[in-house]
């Protein structure tokens, strides 16, 4: 199975006046086509800046640097009027709040037939067609009628389902999904995931899923790829993320997620302590000041991804979580 989406040794920096904050450090992985990777970890852990960069989206004080290759064509650095071709039309993305990603002042028609008017060369006409069609299949109901309707005349579902109907107008290899959910009740995150499913086996497209609810992951993704201060932390299938976490900032996020399937009342437990300083990150484990496992090696030198076997990899000194030091 190829890939979609290949990223080597992807650094991400913003300067500020208080000094340099390192977002993104030293990131590897790809996406096959049709597969969904699901990324999590705590807030700023780097888990949106890792797709803002390969977005171009980055903040005029960031940079970044490394390799980003959509289909094999590399991206990162490539002149605006380059990646304009391509965002859009070969990855699309998803942001977290569809009422500040949509303009409240044109009409839906007005934002999807501009896309496909410059990415597709369509007329007006053919334009709107399509996006009716689009519409229609993320089951928005009288999609012809609500074309013509402005973004704050749609609930926060709906608005979503705009969103995802604009990232599938020129039909996408990749689609990043950032919190796609975040903002929506119960009911309404568990359609909209059905409908990425769904989307996902119709049109064979890679997904990219930005969260911190392994719930969400659970039910969408097939790989995961936990973040941490900027790195990664394991990565490896859904089921052996899961089922037996080898890093121990996994297994404290599994641990602190409600469950119920356990019998009796289990108080759920938390991860100590706070993320390190970006700006100024401690001498080896960057997790080794919250970590229960920690030995004087984790001081003193910083773990480096490494194959565990089985498709799975880890930056952590450890065999196993209750095993010695590696």
């Amino acid at each position: 199975m190829s890939n979609v989406l290949e990223v080597t040794n992807l650094n991400t920096t913003f300067w500020t006046p208080e000094g340099d904050v390192k977002a993104v450090n030293n990131v590897s992985f790809a996406i096959a086509r049709g597969e969904t990777l699901g990324i999590v970890g705590e807030s700023g852990s780097g888990k949106s800046q890792i797709f803002m960069s390969i977005m171009g989206l980055l903040a005029s004080n960031g940079k970044a640097t490394g390799s980003v290759k959509v289909a094999g064509t590399e991206i990162l650095g490539v002149p605006t009027a380059e990646l304009n071709k391509i965002r859009g039309a070969r990855m699309s993305m998803i942001f977290q709040d569809p009422m500040t990603s949509l303009n409240p002042y044109l009409t839906v028609r007005r934002q999807m037939t501009e896309v496909l008017m410059t990415h597709k060369g369509l007329s007006e006409k053919e334009a709107a067609e399509t996006s009716v069609r689009l519409l229609d299949q993320v089951q928005i109901p009288e999609a012809r009628r609500r074309l013509n309707m402005y973004p704050h005349e749609f609930s926060g579902g709906m608005r979503q389902r705009v969103m995802i109907a604009m990232a599938l107008l020129c039909g996408p290899e990749l689609l990043i999904a950032d919190e796609p959910t975040t903002a929506l009740d119960v009911t309404v995150q568990a359609q909209i995931l059905d409908l990425l499913s769904q989307l996902r086996r119709d049109n064979g497209m890679a997904i990219a899923l930005i969260t911190h609810d392994l719930g969400v992951i659970a039910g969408l993704a097939d790989r995961v790829m936990v973040m941490y201060a900027g790195a990664i932390a394991e990565e490896g299938s859904v089921r052996d993320i899961f089922k037996r976490p080898q890093h121990p900032y996994t297994e404290g996020l599994l641990r602190s997620m409600p469950r119920l399937d356990e019998t009796g009342i289990t108080r759920l437990q938390t991860i100590g302590g706070q993320p390190p300083n970006l700006q100024n990150l401690p001498s080896g484990c960057t997790f080794r000041e919250r970590c229960p496992y920690a030995v004087e090696r984790c001081m003193s030198e910083r773990p480096h991804l490494r194959d565990i076997g089985g498709g799975r990899a880890k930056s952590c000194h450890r065999d196993n979580l209750m095993g010695d030091a590696a």
